[in-house]
């Protein structure tokens, strides 16, 4: 079978999704497996995969088998791969593709991340800067779970007494950016 017949399967025939990957092949298809990459991420020690065994999939058009880690979604975009890589390739904008893929496909084991990335910039949206009490709160509904503040309650206390956090009302907010994201939004739709 084809390299590009298997990635359409992997890609449940989705010829969209089959344009993207080829995209992200084409950008680390100069990739020489040097493991630079690996050795330069600071958050590769939670990663099932490697940067490297990542890439190595990607080049082989097994898109399901990346869209299934943690890998890239662990991705901070700190640019140390980028910055070190020794043929220059876009690593960093790569994983950024990636994430951009997993989140069209909405994904259940990264449905946590995606929540609180959307009501992060909600937030943004909505008062110029994050709130974090209202972030986390809206963020904390949506996840259905009772437990999960809980889990953070001690954290919360200390940076509120700090000063850190402010314990505000949710507000309908200024607005000052909703021409900006709308602005972004249609730059997007045009690309």
């Amino acid at each position: 079978m084809a390299l590009a017949e298997k990635t359409a399967i992997d890609l449940g025939t989705m010829p969209e999704e089959a344009a993207a990957l080829a995209e992200i092949r084409a950008m680390v298809q100069p990739c020489i497996q040097c493991g630079t990459c690996t050795g330069s991420c600071p958050n590769e020690f939670a990663m099932d995969l490697t940067p490297r065994h990542m890439w190595r999939l990607v080049l082989l058009g097994l898109a399901e088998e990346v869209l299934a880690s943690r890998t890239f979604s662990l991705c901070s975009a700190c640019y140390m791969c980028t910055l070190r890589c020794p043929r220059g390739l876009p690593l960093t904008e790569a994983i950024g593709r990636l994430k951009q893929l997993a989140a069209r496909r909405h994904l259940p084991h990264l449905r946590s991340g995606d929540l609180f990335y959307r009501n992060f910039i909600a937030s943004v949206r909505r008062h110029g800067r994050v709130r974090e009490m209202e972030f986390m709160g809206l963020y904390f509904a949506q996840m259905m779970n009772p437990w999960l503040p809980l889990r953070y309650a001690g954290m919360g206390g200390r940076l509120m007494r700090r000063g850190k956090v402010a314990l505000q009302l949710p507000s309908r907010g200024s607005g000052r950016l909703v021409k900006l994201f709308e602005k972004v939004a249609e730059m997007e739709n045009r690309s």
